[in-house]
């Protein structure tokens, strides 16, 4: 528990602050209501963002232990008040061409109009937040180094087709094109270039490592630039969380227009999923489970279909959150079985030796 000791801290400040946010504006009635639904955004957040914490114990653990603390620290703030709270802000501030300040008072004023432009924009955030996640997937998918497959043929079948230079960008951008059936023709170009923007962004991280971390033996891709630590690999996670957090700040103006409480709410399910990655790092729990990541990942991949799914039809987010949990279920239960399995062929070689 010792991992989590943080997150306790923090939920009780925010229960704290979101109880007296509700009382300030509702009284006793309103106190409980704010503490209701920031419990509730706080179990939604940890929901859509438990495969995201798998993704990012994989990354961390090969770091050294400076980088880790940076990122979990400074990582946290960024997350929390970058991605929770003032990228919502800018995206209402270019859309409806205002001041950051005008936003925020439109948002503690106004909740309803806040959220009815930053929904209206929904189309271009899921579309970048898309293709950075699907191209997150396709390169795990798609890499002919690894070495275990949890759908066997089939997908070592599919990382083979990692040798072909470049495979994940292009299916990256067939997908995008042909999602553009998907939104109304005005919004055709916006979207298209939102969705280039994310892969953009992915490829640049990849290049941004190259440059800084080519002395490393080894450095040739993302994939191997993020497990070396440094620069490159923490703005890697850093946009991977803000490709999660995405859907949780959209969602969580289903539940509630209070921007105050959608913060406090989605900053303990923040909390929750550092202390998670933290854990699954320092227990060494995806050596023992070996098909976590491979769950995480697929369920990173079905993330992005549903965000660009999401452009055109309503997608509740329990949807959402149910089926990333079912796929790391899945790999645990695969992960169980794997281990139950090479544990009876151990005993079974020893047999054979003591024979």
């Amino acid at each position: 528990m010792k991992h989590f000791k943080m997150s306790f801290l923090v939920t009780a400040l925010c229960l704290v602050a979101a109880g007296w946010w509700g009382y300030e504006h509702s009284g006793m009635a309103g106190a409980l209501t704010g503490i209701g639904i920031a419990a509730i955004l706080a179990v939604m957040e940890v929901s859509l963002s438990f495969d995201n914490a798998v993704v990012n114990a994989s990354v961390l653990k090969t770091w050294n232990e400076r980088w880790q603390k940076l990122f979990l620290g400074v990582g946290i703030i960024i997350a929390v008040f970058g991605m929770r709270l003032l990228f919502p802000l800018v995206i209402v501030a270019v859309a409806a061409d205002l001041g950051l300040m005008e936003v925020w008072n439109l948002a503690l004023s106004d909740p309803k109009q806040y959220s009815m432009h930053l929904t209206n924009h929904h189309a271009e955030v899921a579309a970048f937040g898309g293709m950075f996640l699907l191209l997150v997937f396709l390169n795990f998918l798609f890499d002919d180094e690894k070495e275990l497959h949890w759908l066997g043929h089939v997908e070592q079948k599919l990382g083979a087709l990692g040798k072909v230079s470049s495979i994940s960008v292009m299916v990256a951008i067939g997908t995008l094109m042909a999602s553009m059936t998907l939104v109304a023709p005005e919004q055709k170009m916006v979207v298209l270039m939102s969705g280039l923007w994310g892969i953009l962004i992915y490829v640049g991280v990849d290049m941004i490592s190259s440059l800084l971390e080519k002395e490393e033996e080894g450095a040739g891709n993302v994939g191997d630039m993020v497990k070396k630590g440094g620069i490159g690999g923490f703005l890697y996670l850093e946009v991977l969380d803000a490709s999660f957090s995405f859907d949780g700040v959209i969602g969580a103006f289903a539940i509630t227009s209070d921007v105050v409480i959608i913060m406090l709410g989605l900053a303990i399910g923040a909390m929750f999923v550092r202390s998670l990655t933290v854990f699954l790092v320092k227990k060494g729990t995806l050596d023992e489970f070996v098909y976590l990541e491979h769950g995480a990942h697929y369920a990173i991949g079905i993330l992005a279909a549903i965000m660009l799914l999401s452009m055109k039809f309503h997608i509740p987010e329990l949807v959402t959150g149910l089926t990333g949990v079912a796929f790391i279920a899945a790999s645990l239960w695969s992960s169980i079985k794997y281990k139950k399995e090479q544990a009876a062929l151990g005993v079974s070689e020893k047999d054979e030796l003591s024979a």
